[in-house]
């Protein structure tokens, strides 16, 4: 069966907020909202919004946590600078490189999910050469 479509979905206690959030600092647009769930989107990349109260939610959901998501950009660096040190948001990990082929940092959105906003660079260190910096499939080479 082919998928018509694969897009997160945070579970959180305000949806007005955390849709907000992705849509100030990020360029997501609104394609669907309601009081209990926002659809955005950004170029082909989808992200939604869920109110976790919700009634079509089983009691075992809850709201996200412990949730990473990778924003892969042409300059972090950049987007450091229109983030962090001339925009509102906080860094949880300053920008760095990283041995295993990344420019990045980590802020946090409203309900705690983790966003890190990464440029992929060449490996270093023991990671040289090894394409290890990437996952599987990944190509250094495509634009996001």
């Amino acid at each position: 069966m082919p998928y018509t479509s694969i897009y997160p979905v945070l579970m959180t206690e305000d949806v007005t907020t955390t849709a907000a959030f992705y849509r100030e600092h990020f360029g997501f647009e609104t394609v669907f909202e309601t009081d209990w769930y926002v659809s955005l989107r950004r170029d082909r990349w989808e992200l939604a919004v869920l109110e976790a109260s919700h009634p079509t939610i089983p009691a075992a959901g809850r709201p996200a946590a412990g949730i990473l998501i990778n924003l892969e950009v042409d300059d972090a660096d950049a987007e450091y600078e229109r983030l962090v040190t001339s925009g509102p948001l906080e860094p949880l990990l300053p920008l760095r490189s990283e041995d295993f082929g990344q420019r990045h940092f980590i802020v946090a959105g409203p309900d705690g999910v983790l966003v890190d906003v990464i440029t992929p660079i060449e490996p270093t260190g023991e990671y040289a050469g090894e394409g290890t910096g990437l996952p599987a499939g990944h190509d250094r080479s495509s634009s996001t």
